[in-house]
């Protein structure tokens, strides 16, 4: 991908934000959550984005409708809601339709007194008319509520809705007793990394690889292993490339952490409708020095049997665990984390206008990236990676990017987007 020599700017008007409240009166009660929704990892608000191209059939319609432990305050107040409008076109973002997404603080507008965990609205949705009469539906949601597949059940039910439907097909369900400690820990213990802060010159990029590029990637590993996903080959490559940028100590534990989703493996099995966090956060570590040293296959075999061992039995033991042991850190800037969205398909949630041109994550995070499932404007199919490092940082890791494409005549530069941001 070509790189573009100077970021869009466009100007966005909006409209006071107000609370929009449920149609007919609610209980008022408080719900607790549940031991994995509650720790400290998921005190989060994670904003997403979701791109609508031009519908003709809907050209007059407005895509705008009207201890610690922590608990949801079901009191009625509703959510934030902002209408507004942007002087732009969808074919003015070019290729760009991807993390980190230019303007993303006038597409998403940080309502004064709204980003804490506490005491504020659970969802925050600003929605966007660009002059092409296509649109974006930017949220911010309380992660301690809900996981990617929890979300996207949400926004499915609210596309349903807003197609005309009186009801969402799949009915939420709370029932977050299902993962609250029991009387005793048990099961395995699970290793947490030191906290360290992360440095404050950060900038994001985006990076793009096809099917060809993953495709190289796998004829660097051993053949036994070769049947990997395509989420633990790039973790693997990402992990390695970003350790080798960050230019570490060789004795410093480098951990590698990614949200393994469990639902599957319970029995009787989780509800259907249950929207909260079910998923255990594996944890893979080495050396810096070892995954320098070392070939591609360490780094993967490494995640693979780590992979192999997140049971029931290990779930269980981290809700008991954060009860007992204190709420879960990973903000050790040695610490990376990364997040498969490609199952989630956010692209797919329809709210009257079609599939999403994009739909996912809007930005990564200091020591998080996530996986997204992305076609460019060529049509070819693949993953979008949106990444946050120091600047020097960054430089080297594209590099070593580079250097491990580069032994299958493939170069990540080609489908680089530049930097567009600092923190």
């Amino acid at each position: 991908m070509a790189e573009i020599n100077t970021p869009l700017t466009f100007t966005v008007r909006r409209r006071a934000p107000e609370l929009i409240v449920p149609a007919n009166p609610t209980p008022r009660e408080l719900k607790p959550l549940s031991n994995i929704d509650d720790q400290e990892r998921l005190r989060l608000q994670i904003p997403g984005i979701f791109v609508y191209r031009r519908d003709p059939k809907m050209r007059d319609k407005n895509p705008e409708g009207a201890e610690r432990k922590l608990m949801v305050d079901c009191s009625g107040q509703g959510v934030l809601f902002i209408e507004a409008e942007a002087d732009v076109t969808l074919d003015q973002f070019g290729d760009a339709l991807r993390p980190p997404f230019p303007c993303m603080e006038e597409l998403l507008y940080e309502v004064p007194g709204s980003s804490s965990i506490l005491h504020t609205p659970l969802l925050l949705i600003q929605v966007t008319r660009l002059l092409c009469e296509g649109f974006i539906f930017a949220i911010r949601f309380n992660h301690t509520m809900c996981d990617g597949l929890g979300l996207r059940q949400f926004l499915s039910g609210l596309g349903e809705i807003a197609r005309g439907a009186t009801s969402p097909s799949t009915l939420p369900v709370w029932e977050r007793e299902l993962f609250c400690s029991s009387d005793q820990p048990r099961g395995e213990k699970y290793q947490v990394p030191h906290t360290n802060g992360t440095p404050d010159d950060m900038v994001h990029k985006s990076l793009f690889f096809t099917t060809t590029d993953i495709s190289a990637f796998r004829r660097l590993i051993p053949i036994d292993i070769q049947r990997c996903s395509t989420f633990e080959v790039l973790s693997a490559c990402l992990w390695r490339c970003r350790t080798i940028a960050l230019q570490p100590d060789p004795k410093e534990d480098m951990p590698f952490l990614w949200p393994v989703n469990v639902r599957k493996i319970f029995n009787p099995p989780v509800p259907v409708g249950y929207y909260g966090n079910v998923m255990a956060f594996a944890a893979a570590i080495s050396t810096a020095g070892d995954l320098c040293n070392k070939p591609l296959g360490y780094a993967l075999e490494l995640m693979m049997k780590v992979k192999s061992d997140v049971t029931k039995g290990h779930i269980r033991s981290i809700s008991d665990l954060m009860a007992f042991k204190g709420r879960l850190y990973f903000t050790d800037i040695n610490a990376y984390t990364v997040s498969d969205l490609t199952s989630a398909r956010f692209d797919e949630v329809d709210i009257g206008w079609g599939k999403a041109a994009y739909g996912g994550a809007a930005k990564g995070r200091p020591g998080m990236s996530y996986l997204v499932p992305y076609t460019n404007n060529k049509g070819e199919p693949g993953i979008a990676i949106p990444v946050c490092l120091p600047s020097g940082v960054m430089e080297r890791f594209v590099k070593e990017l580079n250097n491990m494409l580069g032994k299958s005549g493939h170069d990540v530069l080609e489908h680089e987007l530049p930097v567009l941001s600092k923190l």
